[in-house]
């Protein structure tokens, strides 16, 4: 993978698992231009990448990411070259591509969120596919409250989808800040863990989906997600039919098969 700037630090903490950083610890892990630029860059390689078969996505100091650096985007040039309404409307669709990008990877995606993640740190944490936090987290839409709609960077579409239309509109138009312990009653997050456990449990969990055919992985997340757009019962369970047909052929549910009667580890070949 091609090498990152201090704002994105990529590592390799487990065989197959790729851990993605948030590294501007001074502001809370806010995006400016050279982070988003990195950030989806790093996502690009990772789509490519078939020896990450699970992405964690955690932010580094006390903060996941605080979205938007209001002290400055950094990219004057770009405004200069490009005038003010076209560069306003080619930032945002760059910031909004980091929520798609990750929603899109292959690999399921954990969100270790390990402090505040408001505006674009939500909406990271929301196209995830496993969203864990320290119980030091706290959540916010954050938008609205600077000025903007709330509706920015998928938020419309990922926030009713996972806590439901009622809790959804509430936080979307009071832009109100949630606590970690708010955030799992109302399953924005499925976990809360102690901040110097959250690292072990996001890997725990990784191990965990490793444990099952890469293949299998890759189309159990589209398929859940593809679900959620799909408008009858009767196209889910004919696109679940397809699914199953296309994995029993693989070389893996042989393997998966044989791990499990010989009572060993699987060695998977992506086939």
């Amino acid at each position: 993978m091609t090498p990152t700037d201090n704002a994105v630090v990529v590592d390799t903490p487990a065989p197959g698992v790729t851990r993605i950083t948030l590294h501007r610890p001074e502001v809370l892990n806010a995006l400016d231009h050279s982070m988003t630029r990195t950030l989806l860059r790093v996502l690009a390689e990772i789509a490519v990448d078939t020896t990450c078969r699970v992405v964690v996505l955690t932010g580094a100091g006390r903060g996941f990411c605080a979205g938007l650096d209001l002290r400055g985007y950094g990219d004057d040039d770009e405004v200069q070259r490009q005038g003010f309404p076209g560069r306003t409307m080619s930032r945002q669709r760059e910031i909004a591509e980091i929520a798609v990008r990750l929603h899109e990877l292959p690999q399921p995606v954990i969100a270790a969120v390990n402090g505040p993640a408001a505006g674009g740190g939500l909406a990271m944490v929301l196209a995830a596919d496993v969203r864990i936090a320290a119980t030091e987290a706290a959540f916010a839409v954050g938008f609205i409250r600077a000025g903007f709609s709330g509706c920015d960077i998928g938020l419309s579409w990922l926030l009713p989808r996972v806590i439901g239309a009622g809790h959804a509109h509430e936080l979307m138009l009071t832009g109100r800040r949630i606590d970690a312990e708010r955030a799992e009653r109302i399953g924005l997050v499925t976990r809360l863990v102690p901040g110097a456990d959250l690292q072990d449990t996001a890997l725990a969990v990784a191990a965990e989906i490793l444990q099952n055919p890469p293949l299998s992985v890759e189309m159990t997340k589209q398929g859940m997600w593809i679900a959620l757009e799909t408008p009858s019962f009767r196209a889910s369970v004919e696109f679940e039919n397809r699914q199953q047909v296309y994995t029993a052929m693989t070389e893996d549910r042989t393997e998966a098969v044989t791990a499990f009667l010989e009572k060993r580890p699987p060695v998977y070949s992506r086939r």
